[in-house]
């Protein structure tokens, strides 16, 4: 079936969606959860021979941790799924309101997109967290994940049409797209008028594409070289807690730290107990000659480490003279994503919250808290890096547009 096809498909589904209520959606989203517990089995199959094939085809440690599944990982789909049924429906919110001086009564309401595409990589989760978030705001979604993960999002997608076609919704609200032909991605960025956006999610390369070369709109997902300074007034326990924590979490996410500054003033201080403990957690630092003076295992940063993303055990240090210099540095090499400043100082925690341009910015904080989940939102679709109409986690308001409503009672302009 062609791309177009199955947009129209979508923008059916889509007109049906919108009207449908909260409860049958809930329901809905419950049996989709429900339907991958009990197709574990099944999903967990496809998604070995992914694996399998990643593993011989060269795929990097940080992309096969992205693909694997695991029984927890398709529960935590799951628990993800029954999180959103509870969160309240933003279709019909009402964001302003009041009434004219002439009487008539205005308000701005929330409504679903339509027909929602998604291109992203490796990610199976991603599949389902799409799926929920779309169905749960009203919005139709044309899935169109990597050629690596093909038999899992095939398993996934399976599942939750069933569940969804048996709680009375179109099963057409959720379509996987081929993944093995790079034609299905240009129909779909070329699908102006039968899909309403369009969501990259994965490496600076996919977004790049998609948004130069997509006719549809796009909301801008972007790649996380996120950084931590280390202030001179920091607390440097909290400040060793949250590098690791930042580092080590997780480290295939885009909200892990790639790059950590250190305030002079405090570098004989912190770079040893920092370096060692990286090292021994089995990062590689890539750093400036004044860290590499307080540790052997430190390999010579180059201009590019400052500027990669490396979704790997590895991160780019280096020394700074001031927090100005800091913010020069974040400014210069950051993407916009998630930055962090560890501080006891609050002048010096106001002035980098003012000056630092990101979606998020965390002070005495992890960067790893920059996710739907974790700011309460239940699963996102994506961390909008742009500045329009989104920015930061992508919830379910994120998902939706507006219109005016606009009553009157026989009202006509003078």
């Amino acid at each position: 079936m062609s791309v177009t096809e199955q947009a129209r498909r979508a923008r059916a589904a889509a007109n049906e969606l919108a009207t449908a209520t909260r409860t049958v959606k809930d329901a809905a989203l419950r049996a989709m959860a429900d339907a991958l517990v009990s197709r574990t089995p099944e999903i967990l199959t496809a998604n070995a021979a992914d694996v399998e094939t990643g593993r011989e085809a060269g795929l990097s440690t940080a992309l096969l941790d992205r693909l694997a599944l695991s029984a927890e990982r398709v529960a935590g789909m799951a628990d993800g799924l029954r999180q959103m049924a509870a969160l309240a429906d933003p279709v019909g919110e009402v964001v302003r309101g009041a009434t004219l001086p002439n009487g008539l009564e205005l308000r701005q309401m929330r409504v679903p997109f339509g027909v929602v595409g998604i291109i992203y990589e490796a990610r199976p989760n991603v599949t389902a967290d799409a799926a929920g978030i779309c169905l749960k705001s009203g919005n139709a979604v044309l899935l169109r994940g990597s050629s690596s993960a093909v038999r899992s999002n095939t398993a996934i997608v399976a599942a939750l049409r069933d569940a969804v076609g048996g709680a009375g919704l179109p099963a057409d609200a959720i379509q996987l797209l081929d993944a093995t032909s790079r034609d299905s991605v240009k129909e779909l960025m070329r699908a102006r008028g039968l899909v309403d956006v369009l969501i990259p999610r994965g490496g600076a390369s996919l977004i790049r594409t998609v948004v130069e070369e997509s006719t549809v709109p796009v909301i801008e997902t972007g790649v996380g070289n996120c950084h931590v300074y280390v202030d001179a007034a920091a607390d440097l326990d909290k400040a060793l807690a949250i590098v690791l924590n930042a580092k080590t979490q997780r480290l295939s996410t885009c909200n892990t730290a790639e790059s950590l500054l250190v305030h002079a003033d405090v570098a004989a201080a912190f770079l040893p107990r920092v370096l060692a403990a990286l090292h021994e957690a089995g990062v590689t630092v890539h750093g400036s000659p004044e860290v590499a003076a307080f540790s052997d295992a430190v390999v010579a940063a180059t201009d590019e480490d400052y500027a990669t993303e490396y979704l790997s055990a590895d991160i780019a240090a280096t020394v700074v003279d001031s927090l100005d210099a800091a913010v020069e540095h974040i400014r210069r090499y950051g993407t916009g994503h998630t930055e962090a400043i560890v501080t006891d100082s609050v002048p010096a925690a106001r002035e980098f919250v003012a000056r630092v341009d990101a979606a998020a910015v965390m002070v005495n904080a992890s960067t790893r808290f920059t996710d739907g989940g974790e700011f309460g939102f239940g699963a996102e679709i994506g961390i909008s890096t742009q500045k329009l109409h989104a920015r930061g986690p992508m919830g379910l308001p994120e998902l939706t547009s507006t219109k005016y409503v606009v009553t009157g009672d026989g009202h006509i302009r003078s």
